[in-house]
């Protein structure tokens, strides 16, 4: 997802808390609204592209899988920078300045990729998509809340929690193709993305700006982090069935390629794209469909679902059996795109409208750690212990990780549900 969750936890605070200021201009509402849904999908596709790659720049430049791990946990750690300090920014100095220095640092990141010849260049050019990618989601899902149609509430809540795991999928399954069929397969993707960005930066161009300046810029770049105590009840339980999404998705997106090639003797470099695209392809019609579902309702539903993914998969790689493994993935997908729903979900319905800055805060710092660190301790056990050992190792935690939730959520509900039958006095 480099990854964007499901359910963005700063594209849901965007949703949830941007509503336009009394006498903010009004953009026209034809073809504003799916040209910033647009540049939203195109910033995550971009994200995603490299993952194809990372076997490519392996082979050509020789590190090692913890490198490869880093390169991929240097995107998350700007993308968190971003998110956590200018998250707010736009509300501020208004949507179309924002994302316009979002779309200039993608721009200088892609340039980066291309003229890449060692993994130096390749770890800044990832911090700074990371910064950009950042910067764009909170920009755009604010300008989706303005934009929405007045027939259509609630459609702008829709978009940011089905485009990121779109984006996702497509961004890797494209530059899969790219590198299997076209020619330049370190440059072309990078070529193409440059010309997207160029279009988009022509539809900001034409965007009225629907939030007007107002001070404030500099105390917004303040994070703030917390949990307040009434919470903790609510929130604590659907901390371990985030970490394992998101640690699964970090999984796919660093290490997915080298394992269905070295693992499955999956050569092709399309084989990268698909492994992603299967993952959060599915997870992103997950959302879709179920994206009405109370998120209570999916916690133990997800976790079964991811444990039993991961399982299969992992079952499947071990006996070398293809199928098995993307029928694993398939329903891995299908938990990811739940779990999200079920725990960003619950961030949304405990969260005061007063608390929501710091509560999705930190729903940021818990999924992304929960993307990232994994991710880089599992490149490490690769170089230590080889990758079918530190992938079974990182699997089966993931799966341990998933049923724990699963049991102690179906413990939690059953508790609720005998004292409700307790009579009182």
């Amino acid at each position: 997802m480099p990854a964007e969750p499901a359910v963005s936890p700063a594209a849901d605070r965007a949703v949830t808390a941007a509503r336009p200021a009394p006498g903010a201009p009004r953009a026209p509402r034809k073809g504003a609204f799916p040209g910033v849904a647009a540049i939203l999908v195109l910033f995550l596709a971009a994200s995603s592209a490299p993952s194809p790659l990372y076997v490519v720049y392996q082979q050509r430049w020789g590190f090692t899988a913890w490198v490869l791990t880093l390169v991929f946990a240097l995107y998350v750690v700007g993308l968190l920078g971003a998110l956590l300090v200018v998250g707010g920014l736009s509300d501020h100095l208004g949507r179309r300045p924002v994302l316009a220095a979002a779309i200039a640092l993608e721009a200088v990141a892609l340039v980066l990729f291309l003229a890449a010849g060692d993994v130096v260049v390749l770890s800044v050019a990832r911090v700074l998509q990371g910064i950009a990618t950042g910067t764009a989601v909170t920009a755009a899902s604010a300008a989706l809340v303005d934009l929405e149609p007045g027939h259509a509430r609630g459609r702008a809540g829709v978009i940011t929690s089905v485009a990121p795991l779109t984006g996702l999928a497509l961004g890797a399954l494209g530059s899969g193709l790219l590198v299997e069929f076209a020619p330049a397969p370190t440059r072309l993707v990078y070529a193409l993305l440059l010309a997207g960005l160029l279009l988009a930066a022509a539809g900001v161009a034409l965007l009225p700006e629907t939030s007007p300046r107002r001070p404030g810029a500099r105390a917004s770049l303040r994070p703030a982090v917390g949990l307040p105590a009434r919470l903790r009840a609510d929130i604590v339980p659907v901390v371990p069935v985030m970490i394992a999404g998101w640690a699964l998705a970090g999984m796919y997106l660093s290490l997915g390629p080298s394992v269905a090639a070295q693992l499955l003797g999956l050569r092709g470099h399309l084989i990268g794209g698909v492994v992603v695209t299967l993952l959060a392809g599915t997870g992103a019609l997950t959302v879709a469909v179920l994206r009405s579902r109370p998120a209570a309702a999916l916690l133990a539903p997800s976790a079964a679902l991811l444990a039993l993914g991961t399982l299969a998969s992992l079952a499947g790689t071990a006996e070398e059996l293809t199928w098995l493994a993307a029928l694993g993935t398939v329903v891995a997908g299908l938990g990811l795109g739940a779990s999200a729903l079920a725990t960003f979900g619950t961030f949304a319905r405990v969260a005061a409208p007063h608390e929501r800055s710091e509560v999705f805060a930190l729903a940021n710092v818990i999924a992304y750690l929960g993307n990232s660190v994994p991710a880089v301790l599992g490149g490490i056990a690769v170089t230590a212990v080889g990758l079918r050992t530190a992938t079974e190792g990182y699997a089966l935690a993931i799966a341990v990780v998933a049923l724990a939730t699963l049991v102690l959520g179906l413990t939690r509900n059953r508790a609720r549900r005998r004292a409700a039958t307790v009579p009182c006095g």
